[in-house]
């Protein structure tokens, strides 16, 4: 193997999740047992509930302690051994927000959302790894299996740019399954740990199309290359690979600017739809979603709230689920409950839905704000999440007067 370049990337404590466009959920089991390795408990927690989890270098990884409080009645608290040192009294505060949505026969269903920031010592220094978090009501009967269980994924990523023959291509270095460990998961065929290219250069990293097993050899402009000396905190070279794989081909081009990738389909009241060409003189925004997926129930309120106060300005939501087959009925019931007035193209193959696969989609939720009359992208990715959904669609359609 000869040597190509070292490669020269910035860690970031987090954003990284919104940099890959998505996340790998984990699951941390919570027992009412307290573990040994705890010396001191928060004042007041009535219905406690306890989990561990291990990040750092998978030959020395340490120990960090959670406490969730959940009192019938009363918010849930989160508590996080945030430094590893078995105090949950000494950290900082975390983020830990109720979001309120329908459940069956009329009840109201608690999520939490949230993070925290753990310090993770390496050979080379400590780092500081945030982590989302979130869990579902533990009395939705439809997540009875998650009734105790804490969901938690990596924001942490490293960030650089490498020169790979002639061309210098942004990349992220991940570690998906949120151990701390860049190297990822030792004896496993797949490790979790990925290193991404922006092949096409659209700004964003396609979490099938431009992601690669840190441990395997990859083709970009026909010269197959693989990661060497790649240590737990993420440091690594790049070097020509002695193998020979297939070539990388860039994907379309996604970003906003760049021509929506045009279908027709079946919505589930029956009736086709032609996209974009439908939706001539509006803006409608594309919406990749599903019923089973958290943060896409977590992003419904704003979009509800924008359908609500826009629809009669112009704005369309076409509604594209990622429900597995025969949950069409389930579908349309949630849709109902939620105030989701707009149309559903649902196909029941999960993540091989027809349009899914069209438009590369590989995390949810996603979205594309559209121009019906140039059928071109106006806006993806974070300016169609939270607060600024709202603004977003405001100005394209302020545009259109």
């Amino acid at each position: 193997m000869a040597l190509a370049q070292e490669a020269k990337t910035e860690f970031l404590s987090s954003g990284g999740a919104h940099k890959l466009g998505g996340y790998v959920p984990q699951h941390l089991e919570l027992s009412a047992d307290k573990p040994e390795g705890i010396k001191k408990l928060p004042e007041g927690l009535s219905a406690a509930v306890f989990g561990s989890l291990k990040l750092g270098p998978a030959e020395s990884p340490n120990t960090y302690f959670l406490v969730i409080d959940e009192p019938e009645g009363k918010p849930a608290r989160l508590f996080v051994d945030a430094n590893g040192n078995g105090d949950l009294t000494d950290d900082p505060a975390v983020e830990w927000k109720a979001n309120t949505s329908a459940g069956p026969n009329g009840t109201k269903l608690t999520m939490y959302q949230g993070g925290a920031t753990f310090q993770v010592p390496y050979p080379d220094g400590k780092l500081e790894l945030h982590l989302g978090l979130y869990r579902f009501d533990k009395n939705d009967t439809q997540r009875s299996a998650l009734a105790k269980t804490l969901l938690y994924y990596s924001d942490y990523v490293r960030e650089g740019t490498v020169t790979l023959g002639a061309k210098t291509y942004k990349v992220l270095l991940a570690d998906r399954t949120a151990m701390g460990d860049f190297r990822g998961k030792t004896g496993e065929a797949r490790p979790g740990a990925s290193f991404l290219i922006d092949v096409n250069e659209d700004g964003k990293f396609d979490s099938s199309d431009e992601a690669f097993d840190v441990k395997k050899p990859f083709n970009i402009g026909g010269t197959t290359y693989e990661l060497a000396k790649l240590n737990a905190s993420g440091s690594f070279q790049i070097v020509k690979s002695d193998k020979t794989v297939e070539e990388t081909k860039p994907a379309p081009s996604l970003k906003p600017g760049s021509p929506a990738l045009a279908f027709a389909a079946k919505t589930t009241d029956g009736k086709e739809v032609k996209f974009p060409e439908l939706y001539k003189g509006k803006v409608v925004m594309l919406d990749f979603w599903a019923t089973w997926c958290g943060p896409c129930r977590a992003e419904l309120p704003h979009l509800t709230a924008a359908y609500e106060k826009l629809h009669g300005k112009g704005f369309e939501v076409l509604g594209i689920s990622l429900d597995q087959k025969e949950q069409g009925e389930k579908l349309a019931k949630f849709a109902e409950e939620n105030r989701m007035h707009w149309p559903q193209v649902y196909d029941g193959k999960y993540w091989q839905a027809e349009v899914a696969k069209l438009y590369h989609i590989h995390s949810i939720p996603s979205a594309f704000l559209v121009d019906g009359d140039t059928g071109r992208i106006l806006a993806t990715g974070n300016d169609l999440r939270g607060e600024a959904l709202e603004r977003t669609i405001e100005k394209a359609l302020d545009k259109k007067l």
